[in-house]
């Protein structure tokens, strides 16, 4: 018998609320996955330039057991107090760790360097960490400019002039009863490619040229161009029950979707940051689990490239199929 997966809406997964914030002008925002009932959570860090937040904590020998929420903001590592706006909303609520009388929510984040697009003064604060969770409410599926994408970009290595616009992207599977989605926020230095393939869909551009250029060639040949102002960010979320150890396993093994879809990834200078939340009654092997994540992940990843609207000065995969391309 041959077990098939569909595609389904993030949304459609319980236990999860995902919401956004962002400002525009400023080019920069906020996204936020809660999980008020508590989510098993894990976390894998592969770029050289992190910009985090409560990542210790996941690992499988430290005694929190669940988190609360996973925010991923841009801003680089201004970015980070977004945090504190999304832990006083779930405080308000209740909502948290509980040790004697107090009670402290879960919050883990990561950030993305979206300053050398709009603001380089501009980032997500307290107040847009908890319009974001204001909006979670309504659980509302937005891909592109949106959240944490605001100001995401890809292929720089030769600066803005060359660079594309990328964003916000989301993608589910549902195999048998067990669900998994993915979340991320595109923002890398080298160029998007479809999964397993040499078809670009974002990146280093001539615009002169109407032409894909390729970033790893360049990096080796050229001195000038430099990896900076990176990572891609990402949250999977799944009703699986898996323990914490297994959830950083899947982590791990959600790292492979960058590898598939982004050249270069995981350089010196980008902070790639996975997190992994399970929340739910579904058997399921770390395995089954793992593979569902790796494809929904690269699937979201060209989500959020050929969903995002020119901006800042920016192509974007719409505007460079429109004008047509080499």
């Amino acid at each position: 018998m041959v077990i098939k997966m569909k595609e389904i809406k993030i949304n459609e997964i319980k236990n999860f609320n995902i919401g956004n914030a962002q400002d525009f002008d400023g080019a920069t925002g906020c996204t936020v996955i809660l999980c008020e009932k508590g989510a098993t959570a894990g976390v894998d860090v592969r770029g050289g330039g992190p910009a985090t937040r409560e990542t210790d904590l996941l690992r499988p020998e430290n005694m929190v057991q669940k988190i609360h929420a996973v925010v991923l903001g841009g801003g680089s590592a201004f970015g980070l107090e977004a945090s504190s706006g999304v832990m006083e909303f779930l405080k308000e609520k209740g909502v948290g760790f509980r040790l004697k009388d107090i009670t402290v929510p879960i919050v883990c984040q990561a950030c993305l360097f979206d300053l050398g697009v709009g603001n380089p003064n501009a980032y997500p604060g307290k107040e847009l960490g908890r319009i974001a969770c204001i909006n979670s409410e309504f659980n509302i599926v937005e891909h592109g400019n949106v959240g944490a994408g605001t100001g995401a970009s890809v292929g720089k290595g030769l600066g803005n002039e060359f660079a594309m616009k990328s964003g916000l992207g989301t993608y589910a599977l549902q195999c048998k009863d067990v669900q998994v989605g993915a979340i991320v926020a595109v923002n890398a230095c080298g160029d998007v490619y479809e999964p397993n393939s040499k078809i670009h869909v974002s990146g280093l551009y001539d615009r002169e040229k109407k032409e894909y250029l390729d970033s790893e060639q360049l990096l080796m040949e050229a001195a000038e161009a430099k990896p900076h102002e990176n990572t891609t960010i990402a949250c999977i979320i799944t009703n699986a029950d898996l323990d914490k150890a297994q959830m950083n396993k899947v982590a791990a093994m959600a790292q492979d979707a960058l590898a598939r879809t982004i050249r270069p990834v995981h350089t010196s200078s980008d902070g790639d940051t996975v997190f992994a939340m399970a929340c739910g009654k579904a058997q399921a092997t770390t395995d089954l689990v793992g593979i569902m994540t790796v494809k929904a992940l690269e699937q979201a990843i060209v989500v959020g490239c050929k969903e995002a609207e020119e901006a800042y000065g920016l192509k974007s995969y719409r505007a460079v199929q429109k004008e047509g391309k080499k």
